[in-house]
């Protein structure tokens, strides 16, 4: 089952739904909207190599906006650190977001139980497109679990993504043993 806009509010209050920073205005009925951080980064090499550790290069959103191109990745992040202790995020971009040709994930939308940090975004877009940081970007979704967790993200000795931070967090692939 998905939390309706009262169930959400009744987790924040109990803190099991944690979002930094929090505004009514951006509850929906059933989901809570997220704005674009004001960091992107790209990825330093054209071929990525899934064993290795493909670095990063961070930069800022200029004030005036900044042209995403075609057939690049970016990764972004949101706006808002949150933390989910009972239930299961799940990341979508909104409409107005894909009208403009914008994805914001590419198979990364759904959290863990226990997840707590900002989200990194995995964006393209079939257009140019300018966006601008603070720009309404997604929306969480929260699901209900069935039974307890035993193994919650954020108490995992080898979960890859728990470092807090405001910036995108490259691919930790090459941390798997494969």
């Amino acid at each position: 089952m998905i939390l309706s806009d009262s169930r959400i509010l009744e987790e924040i209050e109990k803190g099991a739904i944690v979002i930094e920073p929090y505004d009514r205005k951006y509850l929906g009925s059933n989901s809570y909207d997220v704005h674009l951080g004001k960091f992107l980064a790209m990825y330093d090499d054209e071929t990525l190599d899934s064993r290795k550790h493909n670095t990063i290069t961070q930069f800022e959103i200029p004030e005036e906006g900044y042209i995403l191109q075609p057939g690049t990745l970016y990764l972004g992040v949101t706006q808002e650190y949150t933390e989910t202790h009972e239930h299961i995020p799940f990341l979508e971009g909104k409409s107005s977001t894909g009208r403009l040709g914008i994805n914001i994930h590419a198979t990364a939308g759904k959290g863990d139980v226990g997840f707590c940090n900002a989200w990194t975004l995995e964006i393209s877009c079939i257009k140019k497109v300018k966006v601008y940081a603070g720009m309404p970007i997604g929306q969480l979704i929260y699901f209900s679990t069935e039974g307890n967790v035993i193994n919650k993200y954020n108490k995992k000795t080898d979960a890859k993504y728990t470092g807090r931070t405001d910036k995108p967090v490259e691919s930790m692939m090459w941390k798997n043993k494969f």
